[in-house]
C-alpha cells in the first residue's frame, strides 16, 4: 500500500481499464488507482497524471493482501474492480456518470464487499495542470463533502466525511472505509472549470448512467465474437464527443518503444481514423456512430477544404504545436503534448473522407451537406493528388503510393454512391480514379508486379493491402495478389503483422507488431476467399490485450505487451469492421491455392463468461 502522498507505481499497460464518457476518459489500474484523467476535455491538461510521472491520483485499494481482477459489465464502460482479499472479496463498481458533460466530470465508485467485510482505503489527490496546481481550500460542508479547488478547476468529492487533509508538497484527502459484508458504499467526486451546481443523489447518477450505456451500445450479435464486437463499440462510443469526433487514444505520452523517443500525444482526432470508424460502423449497421464520424469531417472538409487538417481537437480546432513537460514521463519514455501533425498535409484523409461519405451514403445516412463536401475532397484530390505527403505512417514528406491508390478508391466510391443527376461529377471522379491508379503504378510498381511504397522506396507496406480492400482496384487484380504475397512473405511472423522493414533488423526488433495491420491482413484474406486465413488473423490480433479488452497501437510479440497510447480508436475500428465482415461470410471456407479469388465490390461485461464465438 502506497503511503499517504506517494504516487501509485505504474503498471504494464495491458493492467489499465478505461473509464469515458464522451468528453474525457480515464485509465484506472489493477490496485484501484486512477492515474490518468484529464479535465475538463480530453486534450486539457491532467488532473490525474501519474500515469507520466507527475502529481495526482485517485486511489481506492483494500488494506489486506489481494490478487486483483477484473471485468467490465455488459453494456458499456462500467468497470467492476474485483479484489481476492485473505479475508474476502471485494469489488469497485465504477464508471464516468453519463450524459457526459463538456464542463464537468463524474467519477462514480462503489465499493462492494462482496464476501466478507471489507477496509479499504482511499487516496485522492488531484492537481491541475499536469501536477502543477494541487488541491488547495479544501473544505468540509455540513453535508459531510469536500470543496476545494486545483489550479481554476472546482473539486468536489462525496461520501468520505472523515477523511484527513494530508499531504504538504501534494496536498489531499485520506481516508479508510469499513463495510460489513453484503453492504456498499458510494463515493462521488466532480472536477468542474465552473462552478459546480447542487449535487445530484448518487442513485440517480448510476441509474442514468446505466441506462444511458444500455441506448448507446448495440447487441451486435451477428459479429465474430460479438462480446469483442460489442466491448470495441463501446470503447469507440466512450471516446467520441458531443461534436463528433473520436480521440485516437486517451492518453499521451506512452512510449511505443522504451527509449526510442517515439512518444506522442493521440488526444486529438485524426480525420483518417474518424473514416476508419465510420467504415467500420457502415458494415455494422446505420448506428449514430456513424453520423458522428460524418458530421465531424464534412464540417472540417466544409470549412478548410484542400487545407483540411489531418487532425483537430475533439471540438474541431487546431492541434497545438508539441512540447515537453518537466515530468518524469511512463518508465521508457517521457512526455509530451501536443503534436507534429499540425504542420502535416496527408492526401490519404481526402480519399478516406470519401470513403467515409460514400460509406454513409449506402446506409442512407447523408444530406446535401455530406455531399457538398464530398465535392471540396474531390475537387482537393484532383488539385492535389500529384504532391508529396506525410503518408499515413506521418513520415518524411514522399509520394506514397498508398495515399493516392486510397484517393483512388474514395473517388470510385463516392462516384458508386452518389445521387441521382450527379452522373457527370461521379464520371469525372471515376476518370480521375483512373488517372491516378495510372500515374501511380507509372511510378510505384515494382519490377516484381506488387505495389511499393513510394517511387524512391521499393519496400513493401501493409498499408499497400487497403487500396484494394476499399476498391481502388480488383481484388483479384494482378497487383493486389502479388502485394499480399509481398505482405505475407515480408511483414508477417506468426499471424502478426509489422508496417514496412525500417532495415535489415529482425521485424520484432525494430517496433512491436502494428494490430491495425493485423486486422487488416484479415480483411485482406477474406477479400480473396480464404476465410480460414482471415479468421486466424482475426482471433490471433483479438487477443492481444489485456484484460479490460483494450488494444494499443503495437503489441511486442516477445513479450505480449501493449505499446502506445492506450486505448488506440482505429485499432478497435478495424476488430469491429473485421468481426462484421467475417461473420458476413458464413465462414464458408476456401483454399486459396484450389480456387481463384473471387471479384470484389466493397461491401459499401455482467458476471464474466466465456468469450463468444
Amino acid at each position: 500500500m502506497n503511503s499517504s502522498g506517494e504516487a501509485p507505481a505504474p503498471h504494464t499497460l495491458r493492467d489499465y481499464a478505461l473509464l469515458a464518457d464522451g468528453e474525457r476518459g480515464a485509465l484506472v489500474g489493477p490496485r484501484g488507482d486512477i492515474v490518468w484523467m484529464c479535465a475538463p476535455a480530453w486534450d486539457s491538461e491532467a488532473v490525474f497524471a501519474a500515469l507520466i510521472g507527475g502529481p495526482g491520483w485517485y486511489t481506492v485499494t483494500p488494506t489486506e493482501p489481494f490478487v486483483h481482477g477484473g471485468y467490465y459489465e455488459r453494456e458499456g464502460l462500467v468497470w467492476r474492480s474485483r479484489w481476492i482479499t485473505t479475508g474476502g472479496i471485494v469489488e469497485c463498481r465504477e464508471a464516468l456518470a453519463l450524459p457526459g458533460d463538456p464542463h464537468r466530470v463524474t467519477v462514480l465508485r462503489r465499493v462492494m464487499a462482496v464476501d466478507g467485510g471489507a477496509r479499504v482505503d482511499v487516496r485522492l489527490y488531484p492537481a491541475a495542470g499536469f501536477g502543477r496546481r494541487p488541491l488547495r481550500e479544501v473544505r468540509r460542508d455540513e453535508d459531510g463533502r469536500w470543496t476545494g479547488r486545483a489550479g481554476e478547476l472546482y473539486v468536489r468529492f462525496g461520501g468520505a466525511p472523515g477523511a484527513e487533509p494530508a499531504g504538504t508538497d501534494h496536498p489531499g484527502l485520506d481516508a479508510v472505509l469499513r463495510l460489513a459484508a453484503g453492504t456498499h458504499h458510494d463515493l462521488v467526486l466532480e472536477v468542474s472549470d465552473r462552478p459546480l451546481p447542487g449535487p445530484e443523489p448518487v442513485d440517480r447518477l448510476w441509474r442514468a448512467t446505466e441506462a444511458g450505456w444500455a441506448a448507446r451500445v448495440p447487441g451486435l450479435r451477428g459479429a465474430l465474437g460479438p462480446r469483442d464486437a460489442r466491448h470495441a463499440y463501446a470503447v469507440l462510443r466512450g471516446m467520441t464527443g458531443s461534436h463528433g469526433g473520436t480521440v485516437a487514444a486517451a492518453t499521451t505520452s506512452l512510449p511505443e518503444r522504451a527509449e526510442q523517443g517515439r512518444n506522442y500525444d493521440y488526444r486529438y482526432v485524426w480525420i483518417r481514423d474518424q473514416a476508419y470508424i465510420g467504415q467500420a460502423l457502415a458494415a455494422t449497421g446505420p448506428y449514430a456512430l456513424l453520423d458522428d464520424s460524418v458530421r465531424f469531417v464534412t464540417e472540417r472538409l466544409i470549412e478548410h477544404g484542400p487545407c483540411l487538417a489531418p487532425a483537430y481537437t475533439a471540438t474541431g480546432g487546431p492541434v497545438p504545436d508539441q512540447r515537453t513537460l518537466d515530468l518524469p514521463g511512463y518508465p521508457g519514455g517521457y512526455d509530451v503534448v501536443g503534436n507534429h501533425v499540425n504542420r502535416q498535409f496527408q492526401l490519404d484523409a481526402l480519399g478516406e473522407s470519401l470513403l467515409l461519405i460514400a460509406a454513409g451514403a449506402r446506409q442512407d445516412r447523408i444530406g446535401a451537406e455530406a455531399w457538398h463536401a464530398a465535392l471540396v475532397a474531390a475537387e482537393a484530390i484532383e488539385a492535389r493528388h500529384r504532391d508529396g505527403d506525410a503518408g499515413i505512417w506521418e513520415l518524411h514528406t514522399d509520394r506514397w503510393a498508398h495515399s493516392r491508390l486510397i484517393c483512388a478508391a474514395g473517388l470510385r466510391a463516392v462516384a458508386a454512391a452518389a445521387p441521382a443527376g450527379s452522373a457527370g461529377a461521379a464520371a469525372r471522379w471515376a476518370a480521375l480514379a483512373d488517372r491516378i491508379v495510372a500515374d501511380t503504378a507509372a511510378d510505384s510498381l515494382h519490377p516484381s508486379g506488387r505495389w511499393q511504397r513510394a517511387p524512391t522506396d521499393p519496400r513493401v507496406d501493409t498499408a499497400l493491402l487497403l487500396p484494394a480492400i476499399r476498391g481502388a482496384l480488383p481484388a483479384g487484380a494482378p497487383r493486389t495478389t502479388a502485394t499480399l504475397r509481398a505482405v505475407r512473405a515480408d511483414l508477417v511472423q506468426d499471424h502478426y503483422a509489422y508496417r514496412f522493414r525500417h532495415d535489415q533488423r529482425p521485424l520484432q526488433d525494430a517496433e512491436g507488431a502494428f494490430l491495425l495491420c493485423g486486422f487488416v491482413m484479415a480483411l485482406a484474406e477474406h477479400q480473396q476467399g480464404d476465410t480460414v486465413e482471415a479468421v486466424r488473423w482475426f482471433e490471433r490480433n483479438r487477443a492481444a490485450c489485456g484484460p479490460a479488452g483494450l488494444y494499443a497501437e503495437e503489441f511486442d510479440v516477445a513479450q505480449r505487451q501493449l505499446r502506445g497510447n492506450l486505448p488506440q480508436a482505429f485499432v478497435h475500428a478495424l476488430l469491429l469492421e473485421a468481426a462484421t465482415t467475417l461473420a458476413g461470410a458464413g465462414l464458408t471456407v476456401r483454399h486459396r491455392s484450389r480456387l481463384p479469388a473471387p471479384s470484389f465490390a466493397p461491401a459499401h461485461r455482467g458476471e464474466p463468461k466465456p468469450y463468444d464465438t
